[in-house]
């Protein structure tokens, strides 16, 4: 996908946050694209099941997480609740 093509949401993400860890490991032009591509459905490095699963949460209303990987290499997550009340960016640790 070209960097100016912005995909289409495919569900609501409700209220943004980010636990202070993500917030100082992770740059904002990393966590917005990340944004962009979890709302869309770019999954990112989630595994089959977690895949299928967050396919199946667009239609069942079901939490969705995407895995990412910082330009630096830092792994997060981004966690949109089933009732698409909110979305947090964390690190795997601050789960």
């Amino acid at each position: 996908m070209s960097a100016n093509v912005v995909p289409l949401a495919k569900f609501r993400l409700g209220r943004i946050l980010s636990t202070p860890n993500a917030l100082a490991h992770i740059s904002n032009e990393d966590i917005l694209n990340a944004i962009q591509r979890h709302q869309g459905g770019d999954w990112g490095d989630v595994n089959a099941e977690d895949s299928t699963a967050n396919d199946r949460a667009l239609i069942d209303g079901s939490r969705v997480l995407s895995v990412y990987h910082a330009a630096d290499g830092v792994k997060f997550w981004i966690i949109t609740e089933g009732d698409r009340s909110a979305t947090t960016v964390l690190l795997p640790e601050d789960y």
